[in-house]
């Protein structure tokens, strides 16, 4: 996998993945370098407080959304207030001078078809929200006093201390997190990395001697400042509206003239390195973590020597060193990049998941990756390959696809502290000059004298093993010899290690098809073996198209075992295309196969010009399924893995599949799962591989940039190759069994400190108009209970009320997770709030219910930012049946009919009594009791 930091993603509280950024202040007003893709427009300027602003104006968007970063994190928080900065995210929300009420901000965005969230990173905090466009201001309003004037309630932040502890005991059982915490254990204690991020009641304790909300207080004042904050503002409005929204509002933060923090300490002491860490998983997770300290690669974002690295490292095509592994047994998966950047210093990780004989041979891949380590330094540094990744980058960036607002605003307002200001719509898109020396600089850190060589995994560790503070995560930690780590394998493997070929996947015709943009796909055959669905569309400007292919089969939801074989069909797959397939998803192909409750559906998208050639090869795959022994027997292992860490979920992780179990036709238990996995053999794979595409109910869709030409190409190449000797079938869709009258009760007994309760409560029927009720319902309910349960009584930190509609089934979902409350006591304060919801309910206005049902029609009505996701839409309604491809139309149709006293009839009647509702408590004094799941198992469909 190459550079992980080139993809964008919500980050972690203890973790960045950052790009190599420069720091710049715009100065007066900029506009930004964009995509030729983009039309909106952009204006980064400078308030007078300091603070950095970049403006997006989109006249068609049907969402607005904001976000404020600064440039304060877990890294500043003081040696004895361990999650400070963190809880200061969490107050933030909770109440200001001009909007006293702790829930109001998140009402309104709620009541206004939004949501929002925040995040605190090692030297980051991030607050975003999204809304309906017309509320944007008011929105902004709110969203500034809290940067300007928070309450810092001492009843809330006693309350909200909870809250924090609450998040801190969900993560307990979390791998990453446990992980993450024995890497902090064996960092140089100077440096601020060292510390624990999230915080909890120990740390955040309030006495005589420490008063919380001071040090809350005088930690805002020492640390936020309009000088290290940037804002990006996403509206329908001009720029100039937009600024004017902005600059009364956000010119009021303080500028207290404050630097951002510098960790200067070495990440590791000196001697430290080389060392190994060996961390025991609660999970079957086997991963080795090669890291590599160097200086920052901030000020590079431009040329990206770190990606150059990553990109040859991480190559999964034919002699790369995954490639090499896989074919070994002893890897599953890898990536390659920059880890954390924590301002002086950063790390180049090298990230691969082991099976179960990887983790005995480490050393083995330890050595064949400095053999490949070796390679590139002596005949990586081509020019060649510098030319390909820049092509890849300019056309990825010409074709850029339009991005969620709020991922967007998200992100480029992390982005704006570090690069300038023209350059932070294409800064990760740039690869600017061809820099051997720098490519050089960057291998130089690369060796075995300079290696944290970090394992985990399930493997029991001494009893009397060092376990870190918080997490009480076992691990071990030896300092090892310059000698240790020899960097040499074996021949046998090394010789096998290839560098890149050229990539034949670049896309060379990138040219748009003729003809009108089509309404909604169209069948262009419903007779013989295979139904096709054909929709041009250009509408999107770029030369992409999307296929899909759906193998419905009878045989899948017949028994566990053949749901077992089925996800065994898609890994050997999976298994054989990877390697073929990778230099084509570089190129801007990408594809799935994968498995679901009629079948398997093979997807690839992206540039049109050479999809046809990927797809190919995918179909051939699965025509003549070569299935072999070792391969079999990893993957097999890998699925018992994963249905085993199933069991170690989340308690509402736990009870929410519970709930599927016992609500959706063909949903198995995992453990009746687990034993058919044990005793499949290859040659059952092999028989069923050949029985599956006996008897089929095929359907594709071609959608895009594609002619009607070439999709019934598409559609030939699908018969030729797999079809042919087909039996056409009816394979049905399943359904939703519909819940007893009452309450049915399961109750599971799980591994985790916490308490997880789900609660859902089933519609009558199908139709629209229900539907529609259920929706505005859990709209209405949605902040209120959040806001009771989370905000007032601090149940948990993992507080929902929210639509679960299952299979076009409506319901009303609720989810908690307690570090502290009994499963009584949960389900006592929901019955409370469900009937005291029924007097709000009754208390909303016409003009609120309106508001309401609005806030659920923006959602429906959010527009395809992309073709992919037009093509996934498309899909769904071909699944569904809805040939018609207006469910949504309609749906909104039967929400903007909803009534109040439609709305009171189906709570008091239905809701609040718990009519038909489940009831799932998960815990460890709870004795498991399946009987409702498997009685519910043979109840008939909610029609």
């Amino acid at each position: 996998m190459r550079d992980p930091s080139l993809r964008f993603r919500l980050f972690p509280l203890v973790a960045v993945l950052c790009l190599g950024l420069a720091i710049s202040q715009a100065v007066g007003a900029t506009t930004p370098i964009k995509s030729p893709n983009d039309d909106n427009r952009y204006r980064a300027l400078t308030l007078e407080n300091g603070l950095d602003v970049l403006l997006i104006s989109d006249p068609d968007t049907d969402k607005a959304a904001a976000a404020l970063d600064i440039e304060v994190g877990s890294g500043d928080d003081p040696v004895d207030r361990a999650g400070l900065a963190h809880f200061l995210e969490h107050m933030l929300f909770l109440g200001t001078e001009k909007y006293p009420d702790p829930g109001e901000y998140q009402q309104f965005i709620s009541s206004h078809g939004g949501s929002h969230n925040a995040f605190t990173a090692f030297q980051d905090t991030n607050y975003f929200f999204d809304i309906q466009p017309d509320s944007l201001e008011p929105a902004l309003d709110r969203f500034a006093q809290q940067f300007t004037a928070p309450l810092f309630n001492n009843d809330l932040v006693e309350r909200e201390k909870k809250a924090v502890h609450s998040e801190y005991s969900s993560g307990l059982k979390s791998d990453s997190r446990r992980f993450q915490s024995a890497r902090k254990a064996v960092t140089n204690p100077a440096h601020a990395f060292s510390q624990f991020a999230v915080g909890n009641k120990k740390t955040l304790v309030s006495n005589e001697e420490t008063n919380l909300r001071d040090e809350l207080i005088e930690f805002w004042e020492n640390h936020y400042s309009a000088n290290l904050m940037t804002l990006v503002v996403y509206g329908q409005q001009s720029l100039d509206e937009l600024a004017a929204m902005v600059r009364p509002r956000f010119s009021t933060i303080k500028n207290r003239e404050l630097t951002k923090a510098r960790h200067d300490a070495p990440l590791f002491e000196p001697g430290t390195l080389p060392a190994e860490l060996t961390v025991q998983a609660e999970k079957e997770v086997r991963r080795l973590t090669l890291a590599f300290p160097m200086p920052s690669l901030e000020a590079e974002y431009a040329d990206k020597p770190a990606s150059y690295i990553a990109n040859l490292l991480g190559h999964e095509g034919p002699g790369s060193l995954l490639n090499v592994l896989r074919e070994a047994n002893l890897a599953e998966s890898l990536s390659a990049g920059l880890g954390q950047d924590l301002g002086a210093e950063t790390t180049f990780e090298i990230t691969i998941g082991l099976t179960p004989q990887g983790v005995q041979r480490r050393q083995r891949i330890v050595d064949l990756t400095f053999d490949a380590i070796r390679q590139i330094r002596q005949s990586g540094i081509q020019e060649r390959y510098f030319r390909e990744l820049k092509q890849l980058n300019e056309i990825s960036f010409r074709f850029r696809d339009k991005p969620d607002p709020r991922q967007q605003v998200t992100h480029l307002a992390m982005r704006l502290h570090d690069v300038a200001a023209e350059d932070v719509l294409q800064a990760p898109w740039m690869q600017e000059q061809y820099t051997p020396e720098k490519y050089r600089h960057v291998l130089s850190h690369l060796t075995p004298d300079n290696i944290l060589i970090a394992v985990l995994s399930p493997t029991a560790l001494p009893d009397d093993t060092t376990t870190t503070q918080w997490y009480r995560t076992p691990y071990q930690f030896t300092t090892l010899e310059p000698g240790d780590v020899t960097g040499q394998a074996s021949q046998a493997l090394a010789s096998q290690l290839a560098l890149p070929a050229p990539n034949p996947f670049i896309p060379e015709d990138l040219s748009l098809v003729d003809g009108a943009t089509m309404d909604h796909p169209e069948p262009l055959t419903t007779d013989g073996p295979t139904t096709l669905w054909y929709a041009r569309d250009t509408s999107f400007d770029v030369p992409r198209a999307s296929v899909y292919l759906s193998l419905r089969s009878p045989l899948v939801r017949n028994t566990a075992r053949n749901a077992v074989l089925t996800d065994l069909l898609v890994e050997n797959i999976q298994d054989r295309i990877n390697a073929y397939a990778y230099p084509a998803r570089l190129a801007g192909l990408d594809y799935s196969v994968y498995s679901h409750l009629r079948g398997i559906t093979i997807r690839v998208g992206g540039y049109n010009d050479k999809l046809h050639v990927l797809l190919r090869r995918i179909l051939s795959n699965l025509a003549s399924p070569s299935v072999q022994e070792d391969r079999f027997e990893v993957n097999r292992k890998a699925l018992i893995d994963s249905l085993r860490n199933q069991r170690r979920q989340k308690p509402v992780q736990q009870a929410s599949r519970a709930m599927q179990e016992a609500l959706i036709d063909g949903v198995w238990s995992i453990q009746s799962r687990l034993e058919a996995a044990q005793s499949l053999t290859a040659d059952d794979l092999r028989s069923y591989a050949s029985e599956y595409l006996r008897r089929l109910d095929p359907v594709i869709l071609a959608h895009g940039n594609i002619s009607k030409a070439a999709a019934l190409n598409l559609h030939g190449q699908a018969r030729a190759l797999l079809l042919g000797d087909s039996e056409r079938v009816d394979v049905p869709r399943g359904g939703i069994h519909a819940l007893p009258k009452g309450l049915s009760n399961v109750s599971l007994n799980v591994g985790h400190p916490d308490v997880g309760y789900a609660l859902y409560l089933q519609g009558q029927s199908t139709a629209y108009p229900v539907r529609a009720r259920y929706r505005v319902l859990a709209q209405m309910v949605g902040s209120p209970f959040y806001q009771s349960l989370r905000t007032d009584q601090q149940l948990g930190y993992i507080v929902s009320a929210s639509s679960w509609e299952i299979l076009e089934t409506p319901g009303l979902g609720m989810l908690i997770q307690s570090p502290s409350a009994t499963p009584e006591a949960i389900d006592q304060a929901v019955n409370e709030f469900l009937s005291a919801f029924t007097s709000t309910l009754v208390g909303f206005s016409e003009k609120d219910v309106t508001r309401e049902k609005n806030a659920v029609i923006s959602r429906l009505r959010e527009k395809d930012r992309q073709l992919s996701e037009r093509s996934e839409r498309y899909w769904r309604e071909i699944d569904r049946g809805e040939t018609g491809f207006d469910s949504r139309e309609q749906l909104i149709d039967a929400v903007r009919s909803v009534e109040k006293s439609e709305l009171l009839s189906a709570w008091k009647e239905t809701i609040q009594p718990r009519k038909r509702a489940l009831r799932v408590k998960a815990a460890k004094k709870l004795e498991t009791d399946r009987s409702v799941i498997e009685a519910l198992q043979d109840a008939p469909f909610v029609y």
